[in-house]
């Protein structure tokens, strides 16, 4: 029987001809991701353990997304931690206030992923990067005190889901529709520990921000793993950035899944997915009259600049509702100045938006726009548990940026047009 792509991925780094679903075994890591919350566990751990170098400076990175600019003196203490780990170590990836961005935005855009390598990070959502043809997946942040140590890392090989991918995208419609159709679909222990491959004719007209934003959210059908494989549209996006040799790798003909799903592109409407879990997905015609209080566009979901368009396209001319309060963050330091050099900035201050730093803030009830009792919010993010965003009893609405622009300017969950 033939190996899916993320178990051929897995055997080429462990050294294995082939590997099966449930084998127990070690792979070297191609990079390894920590953040401002997790990486000082990490470094604890790796202090604790007596390790006195990492196994390679080039091939961790740190990235102070969460809480930075620091809210406060835990926060500030937690990144001046990581900074020092970074500077006695000499890490070369290390970004900080005026270079960090959102992590999973960030390491695609440096080129510090590329197709057929394994990166772990000490952050559930670090799946995103299977979109490039990676295999990519969060650990905990013992695992990632381990890694820095030693560039290795146990897995037990996952069985995989497949996605047959045909026809186009609506105007509008999103990689963030998709993903929460998907979800939707299959519940949100639907893909629990597997991979979830996804291929057909379809792909194609998925974008390479619709592929991210897709991987980002396989942990939110408890996905092991998200992955496309590679075509034009992935080499268009890695070969300017990627500047080592790569190896594609490619699902064989026999290989095993445990379930196949068609997904018509063309046939996936704006979607919503209602308090409090991301299997609560709704169409418009399902929707009734909710009044909003707040919008959040960006996050590792859907702070690329795609998004940012989107929403300047929705938003260009038009005010945000009076007691709505509207949060613009993009994801990163170039995605920030691409949004002044093409206007968008200016669209979203003039539409009475708050545009900010970059920063994973807001979505995990952080900083930059936490929701008191009783409020809700239209959030471009990927989690809606109960108090994910402030107060137990406030509400948050999962969208992609169409439906969260339109929804910001009038007042309540709404689709461009309404």
């Amino acid at each position: 029987m033939g190996m899916t792509m993320t178990q051929k991925i897995l055997a080429a780094h462990a050294g294995l001809d082939e590997v099966k679903p449930g084998q127990l075994i070690e792979a070297k890591i191609d990079m390894m991701l920590g953040n401002d919350i997790t990486s000082p566990v990490a470094i604890n751990e790796f202090e604790k353990a007596g390790f006195t170098s990492v196994f390679d400076k080039g091939k961790i990175a740190l990235v102070m997304d969460h809480f930075a600019p620091n809210k406060d003196i835990k926060a500030a203490e937690q990144c001046k931690q990581s900074r020092a780990f970074a500077r006695k170590y000499d890490l070369t990836h290390f970004y900080d206030v005026g270079e960090m961005g959102v992590e999973h935005t960030l390491l695609p855009e440096k080129g510090l992923v590329a197709p057929g390598e394994i990166v772990t990070g000490a952050d559930s959502h670090t799946c995103t990067y299977g979109a490039l043809g990676a295999f990519s997946t969060g650990v905990g942040s013992t695992d990632m005190a381990a890694v820095m140590a030693t560039g290795k890392l146990w897995f037990k090989v996952p069985s995989a889901i497949k996605f047959n991918v045909t026809g186009k995208l609506q105007k509008w419609v999103s990689g963030k529709d998709v993903i929460l159709h998907i979800i939707g679909m299959i519940g949100v222990d639907g893909a629990l520990y597997k991979s979830m491959e996804f291929s057909g004719e379809g792909v194609k007209n998925l974008t390479i921000d619709d592929r991210l934003t897709i991987c980002n959210m396989a942990i939110e059908a408890g996905g092991k793993n998200g992955v496309f494989p590679v075509d034009e549209v992935t080499r268009a996006y890695v070969d300017d950035r990627v500047q080592r040799p790569y190896e594609v790798f490619q699902a064989d003909g026999d290989a095993e899944y445990d379930a196949v799903y068609d997904i018509d592109l063309g046939k996936i409407g704006l979607t919503v997915a209602f308090p409090h879990l991301p299997e609560n997905a709704r169409t418009f015609d399902q929707i009734g009259d909710v009044p909003i209080d707040q919008v959040v566009i960006g996050s590792c979901t859907n702070g690329k600049l795609a998004d940012m368009a989107m929403a300047a396209e929705v938003m260009k001319g038009k005010k945000v509702a009076r007691d709505v309060r509207c949060i613009v963050i993009p994801a990163t330091p170039w995605v920030y100045r691409e949004c002044m050099r093409l206007g968008y900035t200016d669209i979203f201050l003039d539409a009475g938006a708050v545009v900010s730093t970059p920063t994973c803030g807001p979505c995990l009830g952080g900083h930059m726009g936490i929701l008191a009792a009783g409020e809700r919010a239209v959030a471009t993010t990927n989690r809606n548990f109960v108090g994910r965003m402030g107060h137990p009893t406030s509400e948050v609405y999962l969208a992609g940026p169409a439906v969260a622009a339109a929804s910001a300017i009038a007042g309540k969950i709404a689709q461009p047009g309404d």
